[in-house]
């Protein structure tokens, strides 16, 4: 559980519960995390979960990095994306030069990221960098961010510029650029069902010159040469999070429920909760839900941790599992927190009981990229020996 510092981060996250739960309601009614919670939150490293330690990151390998999101999504759903997604971007700061990053986000590194990887605004070649337009929704925590990560089509006075040869050869040429938060206007428009204290507004900047040295490609290899920066895991490493941020919620609605189902009946039937054995039926089969899909996971990421320790030269299975195994633990969380809240009957649909606000985040949750059910059918033509069709398999 100790980060490359030697730095207990699940204990860490653990600690910030009471300081999580107290601020739920804040979150959902201000549309994102209290200043006071981000830092703490930042004190504690859970924004660095995965940056190097040539930086000052924890470079956490991906198991701990699960079980960190989990503990905090287990008190709070909105808490836990940030902490995964600036955690996750933080990784890609490995794909900079090590003494130009350290340039940009000082030693050790002050980077609370936040962006998107969707290639929504465009990179016109310009004298040394870039000129930079475009506006990206979902950039989760771009609130208490201070650097932004966002993807790029790259062009020229001809146009849109395109990859020649190799696999991408064809498709449009993207940059990744690294910009300061002062430099982008925040677009507030952030109203949602689900995770409504992320503050994932639009974020857009206009005619902005960036460095080609604050720039990277995502299909380019890290700079950094740390066993977790690994071209080929890159996409599988940065999801398995995911995973950790469903499954979270899907313990902390099994907490709920337990403590619900021994304080209250339904409107139709005052008997506890408990002692109704249809909802004995129902605790067992999440829990068993649950516990399954998180062993699937830690075990997959398990396997390409191992394989990325050791060099191993073919990661595609390792990889695959992994994949799988996070789409798999994104939908099992849903299917068991739906399951819960059915079995509350009309408690759940009250404020007051956090069923509710697990129920709303997962969904949102779920929308993620990695959770997609596209995952299923692309490393099913992995799995059959066919080109997925998609990157990161």
């Amino acid at each position: 559980m100790a980060s490359a510092t030697g730095y207990d981060m699940v204990a860490a996250a653990a600690a910030l519960r009471p300081q999580i739960v107290a601020a739920r309601d804040e979150m959902d009614q201000q549309g994102r995390l209290p200043p006071s919670l981000v830092e703490a939150m930042d004190d504690a490293g859970l924004f660095r979960t995965y940056m190097p330690s040539s930086l000052g990151g924890h470079e956490l390998d991906p198991i701990t990095a699960f079980q960190v999101i989990e503990e905090v999504a287990r008190a709070d759903g909105s808490a836990g994306w940030c902490c995964f997604i600036a955690g996750s971007i933080g990784m890609y700061a490995g794909w900079l030069d090590t003494s130009v990053a350290r340039e940009m986000f000082g030693t050790p590194a002050n980077l609370r990221g936040a962006g998107s990887f969707r290639p929504l605004g465009t990179a016109r070649v310009a004298d040394g960098g870039y000129i930079a337009t475009g506006q990206w929704d979902f950039a989760s925590g771009c609130l208490h961010a201070n650097w932004l990560f966002l993807n790029c089509m790259v062009t020229d006075e001809n146009g849109p510029r395109y990859n020649v040869g190799g696999p991408l050869d064809g498709l449009p040429q993207l940059k990744m650029i690294s910009v300061p938060i002062t430099d982008a206007q925040i677009i507030p428009n952030w109203s949602v069902i689900g995770l409504r204290g992320t503050g994932s507004n639009d974020v857009s900047v206009s005619d902005l010159f960036v460095p080609g040295k604050h720039t990277f490609a995502l299909t380019d290899h890290p700079m950094d040469s740390a066993p977790l920066l690994t071209f080929r895991t890159a996409m599988a490493t940065t999801f398995t999070p995911l995973a950790g941020h469903t499954l979270g919620m899907a313990r902390g609605a099994m907490d709920a429920f337990l403590e619900l189902a021994g304080a209250k009946g339904t409107t139709m039937n005052m008997a506890l909760l408990r002692d109704r054995a249809s909802v004995q039926e129902v605790v067992g089969r999440a829990e068993a839900i649950i516990s399954g899909a998180r062993a699937y996971t830690l075990d997959a990421a398990g396997r390409m941790w191992k394989g990325m320790q050791s060099g191993k030269p073919d990661l595609g299975n390792e990889v695959l599992q992994t994949r799988l195994a996070v789409t798999h633990a994104v939908h099992e969380s849903a299917r068991a927190i739906d399951m819960l809240y059915h079995a509350s009957g009309t408690n759940a649909v009250r404020s007051s009981n956090l069923l509710e606000r697990y129920f709303r985040d997962v969904h949102a949750s779920m929308m993620h990229a990695g959770g997609l059910l596209a995952n299923f059918e692309q490393g099913g033509r992995v799995a059959m020996g066919l080109p997925p069709g998609a990157p990161g398999w």
